[in-house]
């Protein structure tokens, strides 16, 4: 099987290779992040988090009991607090 284990092999290095560092630990490129990953990416804790979900603001999906972020609403998250960052200052951010 080394045919198999040269893909894993490079599909890991790839992984790593575009893994944001944050801290000591590096969070994996993916489409879902749990909420502790989610709370590192945005640097916020996890009842505002949670506030934010409650809100609207940020979207979250969730599969049995687990809750998750998706990487799309991570982003649109961020574009929204850009934009509400222009809109109240009139200066981009």
């Amino acid at each position: 099987m080394v045919n198999g284990q040269v893909r894993g092999q490079v599909a890991r290095e790839a992984e790593h290779e575009i893994s944001p560092e944050i801290g000591d630990r590096s969070v994996p490129v993916r489409q879902l992040y749990r909420i502790p990953e989610a709370m590192q990416l945005l640097s916020m804790s996890r009842s505002v988090i949670y506030e934010q979900i409650r809100a609207g603001r940020l979207r979250s999906v969730t599969q049995g009991r687990a809750r998750f972020i998706p990487a799309a609403a991570l982003n649109d998250y961020i574009n929204l607090l850009v934009d509400e960052s222009r809109g109240r200052y009139g200066e981009p951010a």
